[in-house]
């Protein structure tokens, strides 16, 4: 799976969870843009983590911060 295939099913994902219609771009923050709160962070994660078949840490959650740096550590692991 590319970079532009992990994209789109994120997006996918996150659609449910963009409450405010926020246009998603790379640089769009989880907290600041999206609003998430950490009950939101965790379904979030938990769903990108079942269809991706990987496990994101709560050190790699602390630094993921933009829609971007997300897609760049799913793709990452993908490649793993």
């Amino acid at each position: 799976m590319d970079r532009a295939e992990v994209d789109a099913k994120i997006r996918e994902i996150a659609e449910p969870f963009n409450k405010k219609g926020v246009n998603i771009t790379e640089d769009t923050s989880f907290q600041n843009d999206l609003e998430f709160d950490s009950l939101t962070v965790m379904d979030f994660v938990a769903e990108i983590e079942d269809e991706f078949d990987i496990i994101i840490s709560m050190n790699q959650q602390a630094e993921i911060e933009t829609y971007g740096q997300l897609v760049d550590a799913v793709n990452k692991m993908q490649a793993d």
